[in-house]
């Protein structure tokens, strides 16, 4: 078996040869070998195909020339695998009749060192008969009665379009590095040379000289389309830079993706699709559910975060009637039938009284007794429209990641971004702060208030941040006036993550890090604007919830809060 990672590897060469061929879709837990063996900021993408080829046995790999990084992965396989057939397929800059010729070269060279090293013959007339028996795989259309999908920028796993089919969504194209189908021609004057010509017309990548028509054939695209999904890799630049101008003019929603291919990002993954999907979709009341007994109807909206979990119970008339914030345990199940118990304790109702459960929050998979599920950007989003109304900008910092959402009038979420995986900036980070200073968590923001030297952070990593923290203790700096660094810091990063999004007053803070005024106050101060705080701002996403499920039982109208 050849593996591959490119559309424009020649594929069908090899397939006419009787080989077995293998597209290489990285889906490892580290790069334990990768970081032995190249540089740190290497593209993951290689890192990860690295990975897969150390614990897979390929006959060898077909790598073509379309950057640094996938330059140096072919250097670090052939010092590995010495004995494997590990080739580079210099792709032309040119797609005009010299690049063909050019391509057609090289694929002929290629050709030549694989018959030398497997034993196996070429032959172009068996190759004609190959091509004219195999079927074009499809390429994926509008549908009608779905959301419609298009995908762009570097290569997109398998893993993003399982997540869209399962939500119902369809991928009308796809425009990355592997795509959804290839364009075969069986030219029988120009066998090999139409061959390389059908390969050469597939949508340009980023290095090729048609590269300056992308905007063109991008916007000719999308405009068949509901939404686009921008995939692009860590460290990779050109892609990255495509996504920063085509939102600027693409008249589309936009969702970027950047992925390190580890499953550590699968669930914030999940969340970024599913919530940019929420966004395209009106939301359709169903057919009412009614509870049992009394005609006063409730619902419930159950919020499971890494370090809280909190529900809300709600009635037809939008009343918060009761609401419970336990600590998240070692089991997010667990921790969400605490807070049912908790929350419907304090309501005087019985699991039998509530009609419908909207779960959310990066545990509402993990919730049985919930109907169904929405994304926490979503539940913030119409949380935060019910609690004021005139909200347009949300920062939500919770315990492992932070949040920016930008609404309109009516509380529909316009654009959103996450933080990364990394945990900088969020309540782990402030927890871990609190105990290099020896103080309580809610000890921490209050300090900060009385600070009376400005200290800068310099390191927004959790790791590197806590030796720093401990420096300063070291030059015996005060307490108050490293906590109050830290604070700054938090909102330095929290101010980037508004600025992709538009900062559009009003502004509205949620999550537990909303209770420490420390933060509160270094995030204003960098805003130049207040922050709505609600009474209780862990609960939001959780009476989102609750107003998702009223939707569905068809009850759910008006705007603005009903007083709890």
């Amino acid at each position: 078996m050849l593996g591959y990672i490119c559309k424009y590897a020649p594929v069908e060469i090899f397939q006419a040869m009787g080989v077995e061929m293998e597209r290489i879709e990285p889906d490892v837990a580290n790069f334990n070998q990768a970081e032995i063996r190249m540089h740190p900021n290497i593209c993951s993408f290689a890192k990860g195909v690295l990975e897969e080829v150390m614990k897979k046995d390929y006959e060898g790999v077909i790598l073509t020339t379309c950057c640094d990084s996938i330059r140096r992965l072919y250097d670090v396989l052939r010092e590995e695998f010495p004995e494997k057939f590990i080739y580079m397929l210099d792709t032309p800059r040119i797609t005009k009749e010299a690049g063909i010729a050019l391509y057609e070269q090289r694929i002929r060279v290629m050709i030549q060192e694989y018959e030398k090293f497997s034993g196996k013959k070429f032959q172009e007339d068996k190759f004609l008969e190959y091509l004219k028996e195999r079927q074009e795989e499809q390429q994926y259309a509008i549908k009608n009665n779905s959301v419609n999908i298009g995908i762009i920028g570097a290569r997109a796993n398998e893993s993003i379009k399982k997540i869209l089919e399962e939500k119902g969504a369809n991928v009308a194209f796809d425009l990355t590095c592997t795509g959804l189908g290839r364009k075969i021609l069986a030219d029988e004057k120009e066998i090999l040379g139409g061959y390389v010509r059908g390969l050469l017309s597939q949508f340009p990548c980023m290095r090729m000289e048609l590269a300056s028509n992308r905007d063109e054939l991008i916007r000719r695209f999308a405009g068949s389309v509901d939404g686009i999904i921008y995939h692009t890799v860590q460290f990779c630049d050109n892609y990255a830079y495509e996504y920063a101008w085509l939102k600027e003019w693409l008249d589309r929603p936009m969702l970027l993706l950047e992925t390190d291919y580890t499953r550590q990002s699968s669930g914030q993954i999940r969340t970024r699709i599913e919530a940019f999907l929420e966004s395209l979709t009106p939301d359709i009341p169903q057919p009412k559910k009614t509870g049992k007994g009394d005609k006063t109807m409730y619902v419930m909206g159950i919020d499971s975060g890494s370090t809280s979990t909190n529900a809300v119970i709600m009635d037809q008339d939008r009343k918060i009637r009761a609401f419970s914030v336990v600590r998240t345990g070692a089991k997010s199940g667990v921790s969400a039938q605490k807070a049912l118990e908790e929350v419907l304790e304090k309501a005087g109702l019985s699991r039998e009284d509530i009609s419908w459960i909207v779960s959310t929050g990066y545990g509402r998979v993990s919730i049985d007794f919930a109907d169904e599920n929405v994304t926490e950007i979503s539940c913030h989003g119409k949380g935060a429209h019910y609690f004021n109304p005139q909200i347009r900008t949300i920062l939500d910092i919770g315990g492992q990641d932070s949040k920016a959402i930008h609404l309109n009038e009516k509380g529909e979420v316009k654009d959103f971004v996450m933080n990364d995986k990394c945990a900088a900036g969020t309540g782990r980070f402030l927890e871990m702060i609190a105990r290099t200073l020896e103080v309580s968590l809610d000890e921490l923001g209050a300090i900060a208030l009385t600070s009376t030297e400005k200290i800068e952070i310099t390191s927004m990593c959790s790791v590197f941040a806590e030796s720093e923290v401990i420096s300063l203790i070291a030059n015996n700096k005060e307490k108050a006036d490293i906590a109050e660094g830290v604070c700054h810091a938090i909102a330095n990063k929290a101010f980037g993550l508004l600025r992709r999004v538009g900062m559009e007053p009003d502004f509205m803070m949620t999550g537990g890090v909303a209770k420490n005024p420390g933060v509160v106050r270094a995030v204003e101060e960098k805003i130049g604007a207040s922050l709505y705080i609600c009474e209780e701002p862990e609960i939001v996403g959780a009476a989102g919830a609750a107003l998702y499920a009223l939707e569905k039982c068809g009850l759910c109208s008006g705007t603005g809060r009903e007083r709890f």
